[in-house]
């Protein structure tokens, strides 16, 4: 498991992670998100939806593996869409991802 994934983990284990199509769309729309995660393999439909959401309320996101490696991160089933809800997580996870 790669740096991102174990602080992934630990964001979602202190529930500063929100996952799943609509309620990561809410978070972004309330101004909660700070970065939001998309799967490589998402569907275009959703990828269009969530990365027009986030340029239009200027929240930054990231395309990150594929769907089973980000539900894996999280000790979950797949999941195709995260959003992180706290500043401190979503700066590093910037950057270890950047770094990649």
């Amino acid at each position: 498991m790669s740096k991102w994934e174990s602080l992934l983990g630990l964001a979602n284990r202190a529930r500063k992670v929100t996952t799943g199509e609509e309620l990561v769309l809410k978070e972004v729309r309330g101004g909660q998100a700070k970065l939001v995660l998309l799967a490589a393999d998402a569907g275009a439909a959703t990828r269009k939806k969530v990365t027009d959401k986030c340029t239009s309320y200027h929240v930054p996101y990231l395309e990150v593996g594929d769907r089973s490696i980000l539900g894996h991160a999280l000790g979950k089933d797949a999941r195709v869409v995260v959003s992180v809800n706290e500043a401190g997580f979503a700066k590093k996870l910037t950057e270890l991802l950047s770094n990649d």
